[in-house]
């Protein structure tokens, strides 16, 4: 009777499974949801009806009233999309490369060196944010994008991240074989080392796309000229009219900043997706 009911339970253990996943799924899809359709309802609407899962008819007048101010917002999604595509770039890659140095280099200072990136690791921005902006003032690179891209190159969290997954993933042998072969050490990191770490260039990438993305301190303190503001610093000026604050063409804002996040993590997902797989079926 055990061996009849056995394959019964499973399924419904199995349905189970399913339901909830799906259940946690929408309960994950519907901020975003009310979100997007709060973008086209007029303030009046989202005062008197905070929550509605039915689209509105007020997205050109949303989108007129964000046009109007003072600021471009397609300025500011470009703005946003350099700084955050650059310093992903930047973080992404150079991390990777300083993981490599502190993995497949035996060097005398290497020890120290780690141990003062996990030192870094524990100093908030917030602290270094006065120096910092007089650092930059002094090199005249306020009002500057590259102010937010090119210190992403010093990630210690991201590096920190990187060698943890390194060490048990790459194979020194392979590296040695390489040189033995001639190729050079910069061709060994971007044809060897490189494609065994996408996986974990892909996680990082994400986390360090918004993060960048959502940025709203340092790009405060750095960018005083309205042609360089970003998307978050956008959205901050929309909430302070001195008359009355329009819902509509906030959450019409938001949705915008939203949207880029989605796309890179949905084009990032899958090398994340693959990585699990490969170690899965490792021996």
């Amino acid at each position: 009777m055990n061996r009849i009911r056995m394959p019964d339970t499973k399924r419904r253990a199995g349905a189970t499974v399913y339901i909830v996943s799906i259940f946690l799924a929408l309960l994950s899809l519907l901020p975003f949801w009310i979100m997007i359709a709060n973008a086209t309802r007029s303030t009046y609407q989202i005062q008197q009806h905070a929550i509605s899962l039915i689209p509105s008819g007020f997205l050109s007048n949303n989108l007129a009233v964000l046009n109007g101010k003072i600021f471009n917002p397609a300025t500011g999604f470009i703005n946003s999309l350099i700084i955050s595509t650059g310093a992903t770039l930047c973080a992404v890659y150079f991390s990777t490369l300083t993981a490599y140095a502190l993995v497949a280099y035996d060097w005398k200072l290497r020890q120290p060196f780690f141990t003062l990136i996990l030192a870094v690791m524990m100093i908030p921005t917030q602290v270094i944010s006065i120096g910092f902006y007089q650092f930059m003032y002094r090199i005249h690179m306020t009002n500057n994008l590259l102010a937010l891209i090119l210190p992403s190159i010093a990630a210690p969290m991201t590096v920190f991240f990187m060698r943890q997954y390194m060490l048990p993933a790459l194979n020194l042998d392979i590296v040695a074989s390489a040189r033995i072969d001639g190729a050079g050490e910069f061709r060994t990191f971007n044809s060897i080392v490189l494609p065994i770490m996408k996986p974990a260039m892909a996680t990082q990438a994400i986390f360090t796309y918004v993060n960048s993305w959502n940025n709203l301190f340092l790009p405060m303190i750095l960018l005083t000229k309205k042609e360089n503001y970003t998307m978050p610093i956008m959205v901050s000026l929309l909430k302070g009219d001195i008359y009355k604050t329009e819902y509509g063409a906030v959450y019409l804002a938001l949705t915008m900043s939203v949207l880029p996040l989605l796309i890179v993590y949905f084009v990032l997902s899958k090398y994340i997706i693959a990585g699990v797989a490969l170690g899965s079926v490792k021996e």
